[in-house]
């Protein structure tokens, strides 16, 4: 009889207790606000109370995965303050004391850890399922598996040959138009020599007598 009387005692003061430990702007406790209409549109689904017991069940797993324990559970997820535009308040109390609510910065590292996680959970995103204090999550920076400092030497070491490269092609245009340039003026020096000997002029300072008008020399 003793256990029954405890019993019902418990059933009607949990929820008076529950009232107690979460209310608005409680020290511990957070502020969700969901914008379903902004997120989804035409296909928003309706928040009821089985989606809110489906939130108490992400938060109960984000406590779980963040204090590598599995005794938490929906019990220990209070909400509160519910509004028809779908926001409400909620607490989390230790899984050894009802009473006892979980700190404020140990909420938000759970949050933060799992937020991914539950923002799939509702087809929502940061902004459209919002814990109020709790800044957005960014994206984990990429690590790249090459230090940087190999890829800055890669790029010094890339320029450097290709500078080296650059010169030696230009070093070796140069030559082949000098040597071309020589070409064409021993062929032109030759060319006119051989004009000047077809017209009887020895461009060495010679007179060419064969090639001569006066009877004098060509005379047999």
């Amino acid at each position: 009889m003793l256990v029954w009387i405890l019993f019902l005692l418990c059933q009607v003061g949990a929820p008076a207790l529950a009232q107690d430990l979460c209310q608005r702007d409680a020290p511990n406790g957070y502020k969700v606000r969901i914008s379903l209409k902004t997120a989804l549109g035409e296909d928003a689904y309706e928040w009821n109370q089985s989606e809110m017991f489906f939130f108490r069940a992400t938060m109960a797993f984000a406590m779980r995965k963040h204090f590598q324990m599995e005794t938490y559970n929906v019990d220990n997820i209070i909400l509160c303050v519910q509004t028809s535009r779908v926001s409400f308040w909620f607490v989390v109390t230790s899984p050894d004391n009802a009473t006892m609510l979980i700190p404020k910065a140990d909420v938000e590292k759970a949050v933060r850890m799992s937020r991914h996680r539950i923002n799939n959970a509702f087809l929502l995103s940061d902004r459209t399922l919002e814990f109020l204090g709790i800044h957005p999550t960014l994206a984990a920076p990429v690590n790249s598996d090459t230090p940087p400092w190999l890829i800055v030497f890669g790029v010094v070491i890339g320029a450097v040959c290709a500078g080296i490269i650059t010169l030696l092609v230009s070093s070796l245009l140069q030559k082949r138009r000098k040597e071309k340039g020589m070409t064409e003026d021993g062929q032109d020096e030759e060319d006119m020599q051989v004009k000047g000997v077809e017209n009887g002029i020895n461009l060495d300072g010679t007179y060419n007598r064969g090639f001569t008008d006066d009877d004098r020399f060509t005379k047999l």
